[in-house]
């Protein structure tokens, strides 16, 4: 489900500017159409994990991106494991 900007920035709890830059490293990835970007609770989950990774655990950007992309990896994984589940059951 999609959420408007504003909604997004005060569930996440950080700044446009903050967004902005997170958005531009990829580690928030919204779905862009033509006239807006489109933000989901996946993205403030996201958000949250990207806020506690770096303030609460100090990990640096390059941590992040480590994190991240591992998590990325992980979660490709388990997509792909269901869908041949799936085959695997004739579905």
């Amino acid at each position: 489900m999609n959420i408007d900007l504003e909604e997004f920035l005060s569930q996440s709890g950080i700044r446009r500017e903050t967004l902005t830059v997170w958005i531009e490293k990829a580690w928030i990835t919204p779905a862009r159409t033509a006239s807006r970007v489109e933000l989901t609770e996946i993205d403030v989950a996201r958000a949250y994990l990207v806020r506690d990774l770096s303030d609460d655990l100090g990990v640096n950007e390059e941590g992040i991106d480590v994190a991240l992309h591992l998590i990325d990896q992980i979660h490709g994984l388990r997509r792909l494991l269901a869908q041949l589940r799936g085959e695997i059951k004739g579905e």
